[in-house]
């Protein structure tokens, strides 16, 4: 198969940025970005007035699947990435079962080759006993470590399992943790039981909480010299930490936490409970700051979905935490950057290719010779507003309900293949396994 695009604008990395370019796609692979290209091709994009950027990379989604197929499968998640311009996603591991063994993972592989129209890569779950699990599980994204409760069973914060993932796991596998203090946030809760608004969420599960939870996971990162990734980073003093950080340690933020904080309860309420929690404008502002100094590496979901009726519970204490964003991070952040938050090329490199670096994910993240054809073509005229209603996640809700954004995703191409074009899913089209380089 065959395929050149024409016409757009294409995007060749944060430091040369837009370039009128042709590209050649064979066999899934990029053959050629140029001037012009003289070779034919079995089919031709015109991609004029629009930008070919690299697919977005969301480095950390939870699909529901298998347990709550009601909240999201695969089909439906790798649906809502594509409609997004998300062409790989890497999936953890708190589903039902957790995937907390080999067999496991390889039953999520074994899904997503049936189901998922975009790349996908799985994590597995670390626990007080699977260590040799871990050892052995190399077709596995990463390691996930809660550090905090959140949804699902997993947790490992006594220091002494730490100190065996971090000495004796293989060093190229990236340990991913979700950083927030078990003890300081079972402590606050007991304190605040009385409180009943949406706001106590962020009461609980505090910035100290966060601070407390990725500093330790520095320091083990630090004295074992491994590989440690902190994910969904939501406070000023995360940052400023991190801005100080061991070259083995990398970081990420989410869009909720870019975009929302506290006084978004009001408007919002149970909608927005979320682990971690909204923190303070000041917070969201440091985000910004510490993505553009590099004390952040990249941006990822935490793609959560729940369903309406959970979120709308009137004891905010049942409400689960998590909010749906796969399909619309592309167009917020993007807007983020038209208001001037950051660069459009900034936001690019943070959603398309520094993820593709932290995870070392092979020939993804790059509009290159010999790279994967994972392209989102982007239409920066295009004005949309997000609808529930028309959300391609299971769930059908979006925080984001009636905000509207100048620039969107308009054709999603997953391996060479048109995945979405048009408003529509190819549901005939398969994603693979990303892969480790090396």
């Amino acid at each position: 198969m065959s395929l050149k695009i024409v016409g757009a604008d294409v995007w060749l990395g944060k430091e040369r940025g837009f370039e009128k370019k042709q590209v050649l796609i064979e066999d899934g692979v990029i053959a050629d970005v140029s001037d012009g290209i003289a070779a034919p091709a079995k089919e031709v994009l015109d991609g004029r007035g629009k930008w070919l950027i690299p697919g977005v990379i969301d480095a950390q989604v939870h699909f529901r699947d298998p347990g709550h197929p009601q909240k999201e499968d695969l089909r439906s998640g790798s649906v809502a990435c594509a409609a997004g311009g998300v062409t790989t996603f890497l999936e953890m591991p708190n589903t039902h079962p957790a995937t907390t063994t080999g067999a496991l993972l390889e039953d999520k592989l074994e899904a997503a080759a049936q189901k998922s129209i975009v790349n996908y890569g799985f994590f597995i779950g670390a626990t007080s006993d699977n260590l040799d699990e871990l050892r052995r599980a190399e077709r596995a994204c990463g390691i996930k470590v809660f550090m905090g409760s959140s949804t699902g069973d997993l947790l490992v914060d006594d220091q002494e399992t730490l100190e065996r993932l971090f000495a004796k796991t293989d060093p190229a596998t990236v340990i991913a943790l979700h950083c927030e203090d078990e003890t300081r946030v079972r402590r606050r809760a007991a304190e605040h039981r009385g409180r009943t608004d949406p706001a106590v969420h962020s009461v609980v599960r505090d910035a100290k909480s966060a601070l407390l939870a990725t500093a330790r996971a520095v320091d083990l990162a630090q004295r074992h010299n491994r590989r440690a990734h902190i994910l969904h980073v939501s406070t000023a003093d995360e940052v400023e930490l991190l801005s100080g950080r061991p070259d083995a340690v990398t970081a990420e933020c989410a869009p909720h936490h870019l975009l929302l904080d506290i006084g978004d309860y009001e408007r919002l309420g149970g909608l927005v409970k979320m682990n971690p929690s909204l923190k303070t404008s000041r917070d969201r502002d440091a985000l910004w700051r510490g993505l553009s100094t590099g004390a952040l590496d990249c941006i990822a979901t935490d793609h959560a979905p729940h369903t309406l009726e959970e979120k709308r519970r009137d004891d905010i204490w049942q409400v689960p935490a998590g909010i749906p964003a796969v399909e619309n991070s592309l167009g917020l952040v993007l807007a983020a950057a038209s208001r001037g938050m950051c660069t459009a090329d900034e936001a690019l490199h943070w959603l398309c290719t520094a993820p593709a670096e932290v995870y070392q994910l092979e020939k993804k993240g790059r509009i290159e010779a010999g790279f994967d054809a994972d392209l989102c073509l982007f239409d920066p005229e295009r004005r949309h507003t997000i609808l529930s209603e028309n959300q391609w996640t299971r769930c059908r809700w979006s925080p984001w309900h009636e905000t509207q954004v100048e620039g969107w995703p308009v054709t999603t191409i997953v391996g060479g293949r048109v995945a979405f074009q048009d408003g529509r899913p190819n549901l005939d089209c398969r994603g693979r396994r990303a892969r480790r380089a090396g």
